[in-house]
């Protein structure tokens, strides 16, 4: 997994999907990062670890390449209005829901 920067994530993401514009697909997913490398200890070893700043980690792949970037809170509207723009240009690609097979549904009961 690549970590990158901000701006360089958002043109990854947008060359991510156009490569699977036609067929595949992109899996993104959002998490809080606390800045941690390594898992929580166990009960018997505590650690007091404080984050300094809350931040959020965002993952893309289209299931060979992945790609990754850390959000921190003071550049977090930035990424937020660039990221809402990015996925508005593709998400178009959704598939339409089949009418036919709810009308099936309510016919059979």
């Amino acid at each position: 997994m690549v970590l990158l920067e901000n701006d360089s994530f958002l043109t990854e993401l947008t060359r991510l999907f156009q490569k699977c514009r036609t067929s595949g697909s992109v899996v993104i997913t959002l998490k809080k990062y606390d800045g941690r490398t390594k898992p929580v200890p166990k009960k018997g070893h505590p650690e007091s670890f404080e984050p300094a700043d809350n931040k959020c980690l965002i993952r893309a792949s289209d299931g060979k390449k992945k790609i990754s970037t850390v959000v921190s809170t003071k550049e977090v509207i930035k990424f937020q209005m660039a990221y809402s723009n990015l996925l508005r240009a593709h998400i178009d690609g959704l598939k339409k829901k089949d009418k036919k097979s709810k009308s099936k549904k309510t016919k059979a009961t």
